[in-house]
């Protein structure tokens, strides 16, 4: 029996060698390798997602104001029973700045085809609706979302942004970091030695090589540039299990523009 266990972990092991499973950004041991802390409010659209523990709230993922009160991240940030709440204009999370708003979350909204058990399947997007609306003003701005069914061309410039992890096992960034992630078009992603059939053409790839590391929380935008402003073309959703600075496994986005009409459809 001993010998049988050890065999399926080797064989296990091999495939896992051969065709990375793609594990969720936030439990990922590297979440931003590299990358440059941004200007302070320079994404102003980018928020921390923090779940209550005890009578402390703690930073788990990222998201994109799209609303006033309105916000969008990843399904498998908030698929678990938690009280959440936003904060708007942050930069240092361990700080209180002065300029940051703090809301709770009245309502989560999962794609209702969203399965846990397979990041792979796609439909890695949920909306939060906030309890009160946010103050616009030069720290916090509405996202820009793109056109229903737009597909960016290989190599558009990107930058993933978030308070992720800045070395394996280390702690999270106190500040906001950014980092320039290229999109890799599908075909190129989906090919076999690249992230092969686990990337669907619902989902947007950028980096892929060692010095973009994957950068940023789960939830977070991929924030694009298209005709001169910047887009949210993504949701953080997914790395290889290899690591997230591996080569030929770039970091995995839910493809925002695939997912229009669904958005359309909660937030009227």
């Amino acid at each position: 029996m001993l010998r049988f266990l050890l065999l399926s972990v080797l064989v296990a092991l091999a495939l896992a060698e051969d065709r990375p499973e793609p594990r969720y950004l936030e439990n990922a041991g590297e979440r931003v390798v590299g990358g440059e802390v941004a200007r302070p409010n320079s994404w102003p659209w980018q928020i921390s997602l923090q779940y209550l523990s005890g009578s402390s709230y703690y930073h788990t993922c990222g998201g994109s104001l799209i609303r006033t009160r309105w916000v969008m991240t990843a399904a498998h940030c908030v698929d678990t029973q938690r009280t959440w709440r936003v904060v708007l204009g942050d930069h240092d999370i361990y700080t209180h700045e002065g300029t940051e708003q703090y809301m709770s979350v009245s309502a989560v909204y999962i794609h209702p085809q969203w399965n846990s058990n397979n990041v792979a399947g796609g439909y890695d997007i949920a909306l939060l609706r906030l309890s009160s609306d946010a103050s616009l003003n030069s720290k916090v701005q509405l996202a820009t979302l793109p056109p229903s069914g737009q597909v960016l061309p290989n190599n558009n410039p990107c930058y993933i942004t978030g308070w992720g992890r800045t070395q394996t096992g280390g702690q999270l960034s106190s500040k906001l970091k950014q980092a320039y992630l290229p999109v890799v078009d599908y075909q190129t992603c989906s090919s076999s030695s690249w992230w092969g059939s686990t990337v669907k053409s619902t989902m947007v790839c950028a980096g892929g090589y060692n010095e973009s590391g994957c950068q940023g929380d789960s939830g977070g935008p991929l924030n694009c540039q298209v005709s001169g402003k910047y887009v949210v073309h993504g949701v953080t959703s997914f790395v290889s299990s290899q690591g997230c600075n591996t080569y030929r496994k770039p970091t995995v986005f839910t493809r925002v523009s695939a997912y229009i009409s669904w958005i359309s459809g909660i937030i009227g």
